[in-house]
């Protein structure tokens, strides 16, 4: 229901027959007064067609008219009788009605007052008279005009109970919508109190209940007066439901909307406050964030994501623990680089001449860089397998990424492995707990700026797991290109595009990596540099960079080829050259103290001078030493540090057939003398070994420098010929070396780190290498000057190994052997 002040004013000027200026206002008569004064009303009348309005019989309403028809009939009537009719058009949005679109039964109403506004439209007031039906519509411009006819009111003067009853229901149910409407003035329900005329009632009431425009047009059409009136009762009654429904909910929630209330007020004092002092509001921020979220080439799903974040801050209490909470989680979310990248170099050229020059050797590592750089550039794309660069410490790996992101003009990112066991430092933790923050992967992503930088992930063997999760498994979604596309961080809660990140893993050790996560990685092995490529990364690379490091210039010291490899040897047991270049740092260090102190130096490094900063030699590189006793071979052997050579040393003493082990053996290596051992017996006369010997004799088997744990099966055909030799008695050919491992059927099987191994026996002196037949294809992968000066010997057999090693001549100091029946 509609009704205002105003229009308390027009029912009691209506009642009183008076208008706001006092002037007489006609007031319909019972139905016996308005069939005497039909006849002095025109049978020709001017229409004014209004819409969204149903003007009732008594009632005095405001309609204003733009229209220039309308204004026309307005301006006409007013100089004349101001008697005209009101028709509503069926259809609102019709600009210009035809008869057609207008409906039939329309008020005939008198104009009490005229005014012509500012804007130009006229307004006037009329009250209804009484309703009319059009007959045929006789002209059309300049205006509607229309022969009528007038109908009376069919609403009984004598009231039954009935009659009372409904009138009251009418009453009651108005005066309840009212007590609970609050936007209804108090005043409204004695004013209607003093509607005494029961047709005027429910014309009133019919003209201001909240309904459509056809449902009151329904109202006015309906001829009798007990059906009109029956009919807006129902309005009434369904307009209370609602209202008493809304008040129910509205109860409900009256405490809650209070407090927000209150907050509002508050939050909008603190406004001005805070605009008085010059200081950034909270809603200040938020729009801030707003516009720059906006900003953001983001999918629709997070640009939604994003703003019901923001109206949940907006609705908090800025003193609130969440508060600080949600804010860091927005900014998270502008300050990352969604969909910005970095545009690639793939000048694959100059990609090779920056591997070249930042990295000495490595040839099959930086060739197969940079065939994945060629499927990039060709494909542009970076579904395939994550490089994993696997070597000893120190042997440029990590560099290796760097320089990969200098090739391709990228940023570079590296993130440390190493002793990470919480799975939330990879996913993220989630917002509900205390400290929350991103995984470290959404973190160097951002602290990159772009979405595709090169991203290193450092030490991946050594990630652990315990109670708090398996951050490798956590790895693996990250990795895996056929889901990083979608990665998803428990802070972030929205999938982040990993797909363009270029992951790059360095591992010392496979055997520690998660099988599923080692399976998403293909394996590039850096093996260790040699002594030669070692002096070539000293001249270019250590000795230059320590000389700037330390303030030096390129004339005030130098370095020659032999005192480099007196470094190496003497001071350095490792693969890669990270020990090589903190001794080189230590020297460097000595002449950048004689500078500063204008003391004599030699500009020229020699041994002397090394021997005076850092002291003695700390190692002693094993070098083959020719020996006439029997039982006495030299092996070959891999270190994390490189190759080296080792002896295997045998002896027998008078005793019962017992086997003694010494130097540290791993199981593999004991098994291998057992294997040896086990093969003799069963081949000793094919050998010329009395079987006695086995049971009259001790064996014993050392291999030297006992401190330093021995393992692996590349010891087998050296200690089968350390054996044989004791057995024998006789010499092992002078300047020979070999690996491989040994079976019981006598069949020599490959080993592995043969390139270290080669390396290690020619720095030792060694002429001749015993290698299996199945080692050959590895051989023809070292570099030619390495394999200069060296024979090597293929075998399938252990007879063909002992056949190579052994002489026919005795040892000097041979035992002669007591044995007993």
């Amino acid at each position: 229901m509609k009704i205002d002040r105003q229009t308390i004013g027009t029912i009691l000027a209506a009642e009183m027959g008076e208008d706001e200026n006092g002037e007489f206002i006609q007031m319909i008569a019972p139905e016996e007064e308005d069939e005497s004064k039909a006849a002095d009303l025109p049978e020709v009348l001017p229409i004014l067609t209004v819409r969204n309005t149903v003007l009732f019989p008594g009632v005095l309403i405001p309609i204003t008219v733009g229209r220039q028809k309308s204004i026309k009939l307005v301006k006409q009537a007013y100089k004349g009788d101001k008697i005209i009719g009101v028709l509503a058009q069926k259809n609102p949005e019709i600009e210009d009605p035809r008869a057609s679109d207008l409906y039939k039964i329309g008020t005939v109403a008198k104009i009490v007052k005229m005014l012509v506004l500012p804007d130009g439209n006229t307004t006037i007031i009329v009250q209804g008279k009484q309703r009319f039906e059009v007959e045929e519509f006789v002209d059309e411009q300049p205006y509607f005009k229309a022969k009528v006819n007038y109908l009376t009111e069919n609403f009984p003067t004598k009231q039954n109970k009935e009659v009372k009853a409904l009138i009251q229901s009418i009453r009651d149910a108005a005066n309840k919508i009212m007590s609970l409407n609050p936007e209804i003035p108090k005043e409204a329900q004695v004013a209607l109190e003093n509607i005494e005329k029961p047709s005027f009632l429910v014309h009133f009431l019919s003209s201001n209940i909240n309904a459509e425009p056809k449902d009151k047009q329904g109202l006015l059409e309906t001829h009798d007066g007990i059906k009109r009136a029956t009919k807006l009762l129902q309005y009434l009654l369904k307009e209370l439901q609602m209202l008493e429904l809304k008040n129910e909910i509205q109860n409900k929630v009256h405490s809650d909307i209070d407090q927000q209330q209150r907050d509002y007020f508050l939050r909008q004092q603190m406004k001005v406050l805070q605009d008085e002092l010059g200081e950034d509001g909270p809603e200040r921020e938020v729009e801030a964030l707003r516009q720059k979220g906006a900003e953001k080439n983001w999918p629709k799903k997070v640009h939604d994501h994003f703003n019901k974040e923001l109206d949940k801050i907006l609705r908090m209490n800025p003193m609130a623990a969440e508060y600080p909470i949600a804010m860091n989680y927005a900014e998270l979310m502008v300050d990352l680089p969604w969909e910005k990248y970095s545009e690639d170099d793939l000048d694959l050229k100059k990609a090779q001449k920056v591997l070249n020059d930042d990295h000495y050797g490595l040839e099959k590592v930086k060739d197969r860089i940079l065939e994945y750089l060629a499927v990039l550039k060709l494909k542009n794309d970076l579904k395939g397998p994550i490089l994993c660069l696997y070597g000893p410490p120190g042997v440029g790996k990590t560099s290796l990424g760097r320089s990969i992101a200098k090739a391709l003009g990228r940023q570079y990112v590296r993130m440390s492995l190493g002793g990470v066991h919480d799975e939330a430092e990879i996913r993220g933790h989630r917002k509900t707990y205390v400290g929350a923050m991103p995984g470290k992967v959404v973190q160097n992503i951002k602290k990159a700026k772009f979405s595709n930088p090169v991203f290193v992930l450092d030490e991946i063997d050594k990630v652990n797991s315990n109670f708090r999760g398996d951050p490798s498994s956590a790895l693996l979604e990250v990795l895996d290109p056929e889901q990083n596309g979608e990665f998803v961080d428990n802070y972030l809660e929205v999938e982040y595009d990993l797909s363009k990140v270029l992951f790059i893993a360095t591992a010392n050790s496979l055997e520690t990596i998660q099988p599923a996560l080692r399976d998403r990685m293909e394996i590039i092995e850096v093996t260790g540099y040699t002594i030669e490529e070692k002096i070539e990364i000293a001249k270019r690379h250590l000795i230059p960079k320590q000389k700037e490091e330390h303030g030096l210039k390129a004339k005030d010291v130098t370095f020659d080829k032999k005192s480099i490899q007196f470094l190496i040897e003497g001071y350095t047991r490792e693969s890669g050259v990270r020990s090589l270049e903190r001794i080189v740092g230590s020297v460097v260090r000595s002449v950048a103290k004689s500078i500063a102190l204008e003391e004599e130096y030699p500009k020229k490094v020699t041994i002397e001078f090394i021997e005076k900063v850092l002291g003695g030699k700390r190692f002693d590189k094993e070098i083959y030493s020719d020996n006439n006793l029997a039982g006495v071979v030299t092996g070959l052997a891999w270190t994390s540090v490189g190759g080296e050579i080792l002896f295997i040393e045998s002896s027998l003493s008078r005793g019962k057939g017992k086997l003694i082990l010494s130097g540290q053996l791993g199981d593999v290596m004991k098994e291998s003398a057992m294997a040896a051992i086990s093969f003799l017996k069963s081949n000793a006369e094919k050998y010329g070994i009395d079987h006695r010997i086995f049971d009259q004799y001790d064996l014993h088997v050392h291999v030297p420098a006992g401190a330093v744990p021995k393992d692996g099966p590349s010891a087998g055909i050296t200690m089968l010929t350390a054996l044989a030799s004791v057995f024998t008695q006789k010499k092992v050919k002078a300047k020979l070396a070999m690996t491989g491992e040994i079976t019981l059927r006598g069949n020599v099987l490959p080993v592995g780190g043969i390139k270290e191994k080669i390396l290690a026996a020619r720095r030792a002196g060694i002429k001749e290498i015993i290698l299996s037949k199945r080692n050959e294809k590895d051989i023809l992968e070292i570099e030619e000057q390495y394999r200069k000066n060296l024979t090597f010997h293929f075998v399938e057999q252990a007879e063909e190994v002992l056949s190579i090693a052994l002489t026919n001549q005795k040892a000097k100091d041979a035992i002669q052997f007591e044995l007993k029946d």
